[in-house]
């Protein structure tokens, strides 16, 4: 019984020590700017998540707090301690549980706001100029054009929305003349002014629309907001397992039974009888 006591004071400090790291992580992550590395982001104002960001911010210190009291109290096997620290951070976990429960809501409402932001902002060339440079600045890194499609430019598609003109090879009968074998350009009709370098009589722009990467780029903050989270909750449900177990520990101990000899005790048997 002492080697499983020993055991699981050994297993208690280590999940406070990992329950220190999602703190420090916490810490880290909300007081870092994810969002700011997000492209036009200013369209996205009501998607602000600033609430989780809140979130990592205050219980990042609590927990860093809570888990320096956890491994004390876990290291020197002090169960009034190791109870108080139980409680305290069961009340963090459900206060934690209950602030960040929009951030799922948040998730699950991205497609359809960013939809509705992608039709406010269109056509494209008309669009505020800070609009028009980010998202040019992600057409070119990420060879894409346009939010939803490449007409979403009408007929003022800028310099990154155009592909090198592929190389047609003719035995590749299948391949079809207004686009590329890869997919990745289409052709557009001429009355598209080319840019300058353009010199083919053929206008080809990247096929790929930039919403679906944009969505990725918002949602990824919003998921590492959300895995940290989740994964603050399972440590946190093993800490309080195992720091209540060592707390009770008289209750579930097996109590030493000592045996005693009474060597004063005298036996005595009837004796037999003889008929």
């Amino acid at each position: 019984m002492a080697g499983c006591r020993s055991y699981l004071q050994g297993l208690a400090i280590c999940v406070t020590v990992l329950l220190l790291v999602s703190g420090v992580v916490m810490i880290g992550v909300g007081f870092s700017s994810v969002d700011g590395n997000v492209p036009v982001a200013e369209l996205f104002d009501q998607l602000s998540n600033s609430d989780g960001l809140l979130v990592l911010q205050v219980f990042g210190p609590i927990t860093v707090v809570l888990s320096v009291l956890g491994i004390c109290s876990a290291s020197l096997d002090h169960k009034p301690l190791l109870l108080l620290f139980s409680a305290m951070i069961f009340v963090e976990f459900v206060a934690l549980m209950v602030v960040a429960s929009p951030l799922v809501q948040v998730q699950a409402q991205i497609d359809s706001t960013v939809e509705d932001v992608f039709l406010n902002v269109t056509p494209l060339h008309r669009a505020e100029a800070y609009i028009q440079s980010e998202l040019k600045k992600l057409q070119t890194s990420d060879s894409c054009c346009g939010l939803r499609h490449f007409e979403d430019w009408e007929n003022q598609l800028p310099t990154s929305c155009f592909c090198t003109p592929p190389t047609f090879d003719p035995q590749l009968s299948a391949q079809p003349v207004n686009s590329s074998s890869d997919g990745s350009c289409v052709m557009v009709s001429r009355d598209v002014p080319p840019p300058a370098p353009q010199t083919s009589d053929k206008l080809w722009v990247h096929s790929n629309p930039c919403g679906p990467i944009l969505k990725s780029y918002l949602g990824f903050p919003i998921k590492v907001r959300i895995g940290i989270i989740s994964a603050f909750a399972t440590i946190t449900i093993t800490a309080i397992f195992l720091c209540v177990a060592l707390g009770l520990e008289k209750y579930w101990k097996t109590p030493k039974v000592e045996a005693t000899i009474d060597y004063n005790r005298v036996k005595y048997q009837p004796k037999p009888s003889f008929t």
